[in-house]
């Protein structure tokens, strides 16, 4: 999953919005995160993990040609983010900008976050990244500053075009998986370890 998403299942299982996020960007042992970060970087890797490994993620990959599979997973959760941002109102009762605030005021509020997530933030809230992936164009721009920040982005030579090809495709497995994945983040975050919780 994306930053929206993340951000979105941080929200419906009632945990920390930043720290959530902060799994992108935590490496290695959690031990040494300070307390009020621990379960949502915990969370943010019981859905990673879950979603890597779910089939209907695992078929979905399949169906990118082989040039591009190894950067399918990172456009299957950039196309998450832009079909949650677009069917909004379906997955959340406040409108998607309210809650764009909400995460935006939690980023900019949240002490000790990993460096790189408290160096890319300003640009998350700047160019409103959040709302951008409702659109088709903003997701073509959410790729392209992916494939800038990679060491290889030669990978992304045709992912614009490979998703165009595969839209239709992406956006069945979002609406078949995405609502479990809701189920699975508020179960999961019943269940975090004791030792990770705040």
């Amino acid at each position: 999953m994306n930053f929206l998403a993340h951000l979105h299942l941080a929200d419906i299982s009632k945990t920390d919005l930043a720290a959530n996020l902060a799994g992108d960007f935590a490496k290695g042992d959690i031990k040494h995160f300070p307390k009020h970060l621990q379960q949502g970087i915990w969370l943010h890797r019981q859905i990673d993990q879950i979603t890597d490994s779910h089939e209907i993620i695992t078929d979905l990959v399949k169906l990118f040609p082989k040039t591009s599979r190894r950067v399918a997973p990172i456009l299957i959760d950039l196309t998450f983010d832009h079909y949650l941002a677009y069917y909004w109102e379906e997955y959340h009762h406040q409108s998607l900008s309210e809650f764009t605030q909400k995460s935006y005021h939690s980023l900019e509020n949240t002490n000790e976050l990993p460096q790189k997530l408290v160096d890319i933030a300003p640009r998350i809230i700047e160019q409103d990244w959040l709302m951008s992936y409702q659109t088709r164009e903003g997701l073509n721009k959410a790729i392209e500053g992916v494939s800038q920040r990679i060491s290889k982005p030669e990978l992304f030579n045709t992912a614009i075009n490979d998703v165009d090809k595969l839209y239709v495709e992406i956006e069945i497995a979002f609406r078949t998986f995405y609502p479990q994945l809701m189920a699975y983040s508020r179960i999961y975050s019943r269940k975090t370890p004791e030792q990770y919780l705040p």
